[in-house]
């Protein structure tokens, strides 16, 4: 069975960092765009950020750019969010997810992890 399982989420102060991984449990995924999306209480889920299969392509919410970096290891079937200069208002369950072709369009992505908590304190 695909899985995506997430993990580094936590409770950070503002202007602290975290790193997210996603790991994939098969090889298919190498070749799998892979995005982050997030969702925070009371908000639809939105874009955070994807890069393509290669890693020669990413793209950022204007919210995150600057501060997110999205960047993926194929050999360890694993992507990564790099997020520096963290807000409360990044709080949020963050999800990965992979597809073949889909980019920024969450509706288009046929994989998801389960999700991590990030918590930014004040």
């Amino acid at each position: 069975q695909v899985q995506l399982v997430e993990s580094g989420g936590g409770l950070v102060q503002a202007g602290g960092s975290l790193r997210l991984s996603c790991a994939a449990s098969v090889r298919t995924f190498s070749v799998y765009n892979r995005a982050w999306f997030r969702q925070a209480p009371g908000k639809e889920r939105e874009f955070v950020a994807a890069i393509s299969w290669s890693g020669g392509r990413t793209d950022y919410a204007d919210s995150v750019k600057g501060r997110f970096a999205i960047s993926r290891d194929n050999a360890k079937n694993t992507v990564y969010l790099q997020m520096n200069s963290l807000k409360p208002e990044d709080t949020a369950v963050y999800y990965c997810a992979a597809d073949q072709t889909a980019w920024g369009r969450q509706d288009e992505y046929d994989y998801w992890g389960q999700g991590t908590q990030v918590t930014v304190s004040s």
